[in-house]
């Protein structure tokens, strides 16, 4: 696994065949390895929360992680500045869920994750692009 830990990487198994077990497996298909730490996030958040806790909450989650986050370089990376890190992948937020919007399109066009939250974030990582 890479980290992207949305619902679509998870298999259950069918209770109707063995009603007092449930089995669960990970899977994932794609890139495994390093990368930006805040499109992890965006997936997460994409795939868990409702447009509804999305818009009330997706703020005050972002703001969560980067404390996490920061409280973390300073101690495991002294060497660099959290307020850099955490300003560079903020800006990045959009642009990663642009990415999952992407990807969604082509894999499930219809999927619940695609909704105003969504859109909203995709046009924030078009402007970006286009002030480039």
């Amino acid at each position: 696994m890479h980290g992207d830990a949305k619902l679509e990487n998870f298999c259950f198994s069918d209770n109707t065949q063995a009603p007092n077990m449930t089995r669960v497996a990970a899977v994932d298909f794609q890139y495994t390895g390093g990368g930006c730490g805040v499109k992890d996030v965006a997936y997460f958040l994409s795939s868990c929360l409702s447009e509804a806790r999305l818009q009330r909450e997706a703020a005050s989650l972002l703001d969560f992680y980067f404390a996490r986050l920061c409280s973390a370089l300073q101690n495991l990376k002294p060497h660099l500045d959290p307020s850099l890190v955490e300003a560079e992948w903020r800006k990045l937020f959009p642009l990663a869920w642009a990415d999952f919007v992407r990807f969604m399109l082509g894999w499930a066009g219809e999927h619940y994750s695609l909704q105003g939250y969504s859109q909203q974030l995709t046009e924030q990582a078009l402007d970006h692009i286009r002030d480039l």
